[in-house]
C-alpha cells in the first residue's frame, strides 16, 4: 500500500507531453494512486524506448488505450467515474471532441477536477 501524503487518492493520467506526465509522477511520489492511460498505438513522437525506461511513469500503473474507438471512450469515462483528478496535456479541444472535457468529466463525477 502506498504511504504519504495522498495516499487514497485516485489520479487519471491521460498521455500527453509538457508537464502532466512530470505532474502524475510527482503526485505518485506523494503517494497518490495515479493511473495512466497511453496510447495503444505509439505516436512516432521522437525516439521510442520501452515504458520501464520512461522515468515520468515512476509510482504509476499504465494502460494502453484507444481513445479513437467507443470502447476505449468507455473505459476513460468509466476511470473518471473513479478518479479524484485527471491530468491531460492535449492539444485545446481535444477532450471536448473526446467527450472527456471538463463539462463531460463534471457529468460523469461530481466530486472531479481537472488539471492540464
Amino acid at each position: 500500500m502506498k504511504q504519504g501524503p495522498l495516499a487514497g487518492f485516485k489520479i487519471l493520467e491521460f498521455a500527453g507531453i509538457g508537464p502532466g506526465p512530470m505532474c502524475g509522477m510527482l503526485l505518485a511520489d506523494l503517494g497518490a494512486d495515479v493511473l495512466r492511460l497511453d496510447r495503444a498505438v505509439p505516436t512516432g513522437l521522437g525516439v521510442q524506448k520501452p515504458t520501464r525506461f520512461d522515468l515520468l511513469n515512476r509510482g504509476k500503473r499504465v494502460l494502453a488505450v484507444d481513445l479513437k474507438h467507443p470502447e476505449g471512450i468507455a473505459l476513460a469515462r468509466r476511470l473518471v467515474a473513479k478518479a479524484d483528478a485527471t491530468i491531460e496535456g492535449l492539444r485545446p479541444g481535444a477532450m471536448e471532441r473526446l467527450g472527456l472535457g471538463p463539462q463531460d468529466c463534471l457529468a460523469i463525477n461530481p466530486g472531479w477536477s481537472m488539471a492540464g
